[in-house]
């Protein structure tokens, strides 16, 4: 589970280096106004990028187990962990639903 962990950590760090690169690149790439000599170069130097700089790589993990299934996005951990954390109180705000 920690190589897991560990290799979403390292395409996340991969990601924000190249992030604004990126970016620009497909700025130009989608540009109507600009010869497609200068989009084509374009979509080849962002061919060039390594694959774990797209963000479409990227998962949410559970920072407590690394869970990668059913994780809140508020919290950050999967619903196993938020379950046992609510159940003790030590998620400030939560209540359990009583109706």
């Amino acid at each position: 589970m920690k190589s897991l962990i560990e290799r979403d950590k390292k395409r996340r760090r991969i990601n924000k280096n190249f992030e604004e690169e990126r970016l620009a690149l497909k700025t130009v790439i989608f540009n109507q106004n600009l010869p497609k000599s200068v989009r084509w170069k374009a979509s080849i130097a962002l061919s060039n990028f390594p694959k774990n700089s797209s963000r479409t790589r990227l998962t949410n993990r559970c920072i407590l187990t690394g869970r990668s299934k059913s994780v809140h996005r508020d919290f950050k951990i999967s619903r196993i962990c938020f379950r046992k954390l609510g159940n003790a109180g030590d998620i400030c705000g939560l209540r359990k639903a009583s109706w």
